[in-house]
């Protein structure tokens, strides 16, 4: 009687999608960002008043704004520290869960650090 095989269940799903949303985000969110916020008023698609302090501010503050502000800081922190710890692991340098936790805990906390910067400034 063959013995059966038991799976170890991994936690590479996560971070590959992670990594894999960070890197959407860096490759085709934000230069559409740029390009929309640097040539929208020079075409003529923004206004001057779109693009007010009042007006973006209120924006950046809205339930949905604070998602988007969030994920265009946490995805490619995350995106980044999978590179490393990958690239870690190619150089056979990250073999234990420590080079693990010190990547992908140093994103958590990066990200909870920005992110607390940055609302912060709401209450300032």
């Amino acid at each position: 009687m063959a013995a059966t095989k038991r799976y170890q269940r991994s936690d590479e799903p996560i971070w590959w999608s992670l990594f894999s949303a960070g890197g959407v985000c860096v490759a085709m969110l934000i230069p559409a960002l740029i390009v929309l916020l640097v040539f929208g008023p020079w075409l003529g698609l923004l206004s001057a008043e779109a693009l007010s302090y009042q007006r973006m501010s209120a924006l950046l503050y809205h339930p949905l704004g604070v998602l988007f502000i969030g994920a265009v800081i946490i995805l490619p922190l995350f995106h980044a520290m999978h590179r490393i710890h990958h690239g870690l692991h190619d150089l056979q340098w990250a073999h234990s869960s420590l080079a693990k936790w010190l990547c992908y805990g140093s994103a958590v906390l990066l990200s909870l650090l920005a992110l607390g910067l940055w609302l912060l400034g709401v209450f300032v």
